[in-house]
């Protein structure tokens, strides 16, 4: 269930594009076509996939505080926390040049569709922000980290496509020459960074529940007490008349 809830979440809640707006250069000038658009959007959660698990590891074995102490008791207090962002900047370099290579073999039209932002992918803010997010949100094991880096490129893999799909049929369209090319794209985005609001409720049904569960329980400790501090009005009241009885006596 964990996991499930991480890769809707991922990928419809906290969007990298419609959410955190991240990936925004990439998002707007290869989104002229829907197979450009693929191809980058293929790319991104290949590298995704792979460099969020792997910046994972070494946070977690080399760059947090105390991470070194499997090397001895002697590197316990070492703190490395300071190179995350060289750290995870050079194996996402790493990944990238590795996909340029694969793309430029397997794949030569689309490598030179892709053009300058292919290599680009290493400076993307939305795969250096799929791994700070990890970071920050302490996410626990090596699976749920290789689950949000592939559902993160996936959410930005759709934002892509939806916005190219969209940007081909638009060529057709009446559209006020002010707002031709990227405005007509930017209020596009907006729209749809709105609608993907709504998502936002999706994974709301548990704590719903959880509240509910809560108030019957306090309903039901304030049920007892009423109920004990009436037993012992009526105790007292029974004392009280017991006394004056022998008091009279």
């Amino acid at each position: 269930m964990e996991h499930l809830e991480l890769f809707f979440k991922a990928i419809f809640i906290d969007n990298m594009v419609f959410a955190t707006f991240l990936g925004m250069c990439s998002y707007l000038a290869v989104s002229k076509k829907v197979s450009t658009a693929v191809g980058l959007g293929a790319a991104v959660i290949f590298v995704m996939a792979i460099t969020v698990p792997l910046n994972w590891l070494l946070d977690k074995y080399i760059l947090q505080e105390g991470a070194l102490k499997w090397l001895g008791e002697g590197y316990a207090d070492i703190d490395l926390s300071f190179l995350s962002f060289i750290m995870f900047i050079a194996t996402i370099a790493t990944m990238v040049q590795l996909v340029e290579i694969i793309v430029e073999k397997f794949a030569p039209g689309l490598y030179n569709s892709l053009g300058i932002f292919l290599p680009l992918i290493a400076v993307n803010c939305a795969i250096l922000g799929g791994s700070l997010f990890m970071q920050s949100r302490e996410i626990e094991s090596f699976g749920l980290a290789f689950n949000y880096g592939i559902s993160s490129g996936i959410g930005w893999f759709l934002a892509i496509l939806a916005i190219a799909a969209i940007r081909e049929k638009i060529r057709y369209s009446n559209v006020p020459a002010p707002l031709r090319g990227l405005g007509i794209t930017f209020i596009i985005t907006g729209l749809m960074a709105i609608g993907f609001m709504s998502f936002g409720g999706m994974l709301t049904g548990g704590d719903k529940q959880e509240v509910k569960k809560e108030t019957t329980q306090i309903e039901k400790v304030k049920d007892t007490k009423e109920k004990t501090t009436q037993v012992e009005v009526t105790k007292n009241a029974n004392n009280l008349a017991n006394n004056e009885k022998e008091i009279k006596e």
